[in-house]
Parts: C-alpha cells; structure tokens; sequence
C-alpha cells in the first residue's frame, strides 16, 4: 500500500512497492518518528540476518566446541532451531539474554554521537573503508543493507512457521528432491 507521508523518495522506498506503509504508521509522521522506525527496522534486519545465518549454520552441523555448561553438555547436542530454546540449559539461556542487554545498552546504539544516518554504530571506531566511499556508493550499500534485512525478517520467520507446521524448516528444499536431516 503506497501513502503519502512526505517520506516517499526515503532510502528503501523502492520499485516495485514505493514507500510500504500498511498500517499507516507513518501517516502525519514527523521526521523523528520516521527515523524512530527506521532505527528499529535496521536493528531488527540485523538481528534476523544473524538469526538465519545462524540457522543454517547450526542445521548444517556447525557448532563450537566443548561444553555449554559445567555439567557436561555439549554444544553439538543442541538442536537447531526453535527445539534448541527448550535444549539449551537455563543459565546459557540467560547468559544470551544478558549478553543482548549488554549490546544493547553499551554497544549497539550511537555513543559518540557522530552517526552519519539512522543505525549508524561505529562510533568512531569501527570503519572497513566507509568513509573511502562515494555518496551514492554508501546510499547503496545502506539501501543493500536495508533490503537484506526485510528479507531477512521474512526469512527467519518462515523457517520457524515451517519448523512448527510440519518440522520441515527447509521444505523447499524437500519439495525438491533435497532434503536436510534436520
């Protein structure tokens, strides 16, 4: 569904679509709020690209080695998927859960300052070349990142609507003649 909100040559907004607004959110949005979205849609892109390839990782039988706790359990006799939240010892479930606050409140937001645009995290630290880009190389490649992470979301939530459907988290490729022992 294209609005018009004022927000419609924004990064992301794109063919085929436009700027996708289904649920108005953004009708009568200032700016503020505009950028309030767009920092939760980058944040929840990056985590879904991270949630999915994590997912194939560990469905692919890649795991670390040695235990997850001091009780003996190991890291290869978690399963993969959503079955791994009720396998994983409770303290391990909440070290993740710390972990994440802790990204959360100390790393994963501006610290500086000095961000460029919405997302940006690198607080003068972390940089792989960014600034030796051009203009319209850095739109794109936030424009690539924007797109990888919608597609993520879709994907991620796929995998765990198939896992709980039929436990066939990979069913296209069962549909094609490739199964993953999953």
């Amino acid at each position: 569904v294209a609005v018009s909100s004022g927000f419609e040559d924004a990064l992301g907004a794109q063919a085929p679509l436009g700027l996708f607004d289904p649920l108005g959110l953004l009708t009568d949005a200032d700016e503020a709020k505009f950028d309030r979205l767009r920092f939760v849609e980058l944040k929840h892109g990056r985590i879904c690209m991270l949630a999915v390839l994590g997912h194939i990782v560990t469905t692919a039988g890649i795991r670390l080695p040695g235990n997850i706790d001091y009780s003996g359990t190991t890291f290869a006799s978690i399963p993969s998927g959503l079955a791994a939240l009720s396998a994983m010892p409770k303290n391990g479930f909440w070290q993740m859960v710390l972990f994440v606050g802790l990204l959360e409140c100390g790393v994963m937001r501006d610290l500086t300052g000095d961000a460029e645009f919405v997302g940006d995290f690198r607080n003068n630290y972390i940089d792989f070349g960014w600034d030796t880009f051009s203009e319209e190389e850095k739109l794109s490649k936030r424009a690539i990142e924007l797109n990888n992470g919608r597609a993520a979301q879709m994907g991620i939530l796929a995998l765990m609507v198939h896992e709980k459907l039929n436990g066939d988290a990979y069913v296209i490729n069962t549909l094609l003649g490739s199964p993953v022992a999953y």
